[in-house]
């Protein structure tokens, strides 16, 4: 059972690639054994929410809220850390933001 804040080492498949590799994500929430994450990258010129290494990171990197994927929780490694209430807001804000063209009528 995984929580909505947790960050997690699962193994992604890229969407570019058949190639599977172990990566850091965030998970958004999880629903009969399927987890919905974001990914989290090293790459700090990326766009979405910052992860610094006091908030637990191994190194400064980004949360990526144009990376969402559902994995099995059987993909799912280990729980590295959780994230702060203050960052998990942060997140929710971010992806509220995202999909905020989700809610204007055309």
């Amino acid at each position: 059972m995984f929580n909505p804040g947790d960050v997690v080492l699962t193994f992604l498949q890229f969407a570019d690639s058949f190639e599977v590799k172990k990566r850091p994500a965030v998970v958004l929430y999880e629903d009969f054994g399927n987890v919905v994450i974001a990914g989290v990258t090293s790459n700090l010129k990326m766009k979405g929410v910052p992860l610094t290494t006091s908030d637990g990171a191994v190194k400064d990197s980004v949360i990526k809220l144009n990376y969402i994927f559902t994995v099995s929780e059987a993909m799912v490694i280990k729980v590295l850390f959780r994230l702060a209430v203050r960052k998990r807001k942060e997140v929710h804000q971010g992806l509220i933001q995202a999909l905020s063209g989700l809610d204007t009528a055309h």
